[in-house]
């Protein structure tokens, strides 16, 4: 697929870009793109809930009654978890949610929403640029000037922190460096734009 390359006006610049069918041409796996998904969201789970058990909660050990002729069931402890404030039974206790996923399988997730995008025509390809100071204006005119609408991520080569800052006021829209690309962000993308240097490390690294 071979895409032309816009400035940040939005205009051409007579440069075109042949996408690599390796990674913005394959068959999406839907499964694949779940798995990432939700190792990302596991990943920023906490685990820290935590609920008090019969040893834990502060009550009296004092048999409530005698054992026998009362008529009633036999207690030993208010800390029982039949009693209101008393322990809980198998409660939440702190715990890891994170799980592991191999390079390959986040690799191919990535490979199967840039694919899927593509096809839909919603990667666009733009000139590297710096904005020379952090306005939100800036980003706005700039996203006008693309023709993009809803929700955008735009993939950058390296440290800019003019655009990061431009566009971190603006919901729905997200700059991120090529090394951080997470699916999460690129499923809530309904654009995908790239610089021209950023695509050129995408593709050596998910082919």
């Amino acid at each position: 697929m071979e895409l032309k390359v816009v400035n940040k006006e939005g205009k051409e610049t007579g440069k075109k870009v042949t996408l690599s069918s390796e990674v913005f041409g394959i068959e999406p796996n839907e499964h694949v793109i779940w798995l990432d998904v939700k190792q990302y969201l596991a990943n920023q789970r906490q685990g820290t809930h935590k609920a008090k058990e019969r040893a834990e909660v502060s009550r009296t050990g004092k048999k409530l009654h005698r054992q026998k002729g009362t008529g009633g069931a036999r207690h030993g402890s208010r800390r029982s978890p039949i009693f209101v404030g008393g322990g809980t039974i198998f409660g939440p206790r702190p715990r890891n949610y994170s799980f592991k996923l191999n390079k390959k399988v986040k690799a191919l997730a990535k490979k199967s929403i840039l694919s899927e995008r593509a096809k839909e025509g919603k990667v666009i390809v733009v000139e590297d640029f710096a904005l020379e100071a952090p306005k939100t204006k800036d980003y706005v005119s700039f996203l006008n000037s693309v023709g993009v609408n809803g929700k955008s991520i735009f993939v950058v080569d390296g440290n800019e922190n003019n655009l990061y800052k431009s566009a971190r006021n603006i919901p729905k829209t997200l700059v991120t460096e090529k090394n951080e690309l997470s699916t999460y962000d690129l499923v809530n993308a309904e654009n995908i734009l790239i610089s021209e240097n950023a695509l050129a490390h995408l593709e050596s690294i998910l082919k």
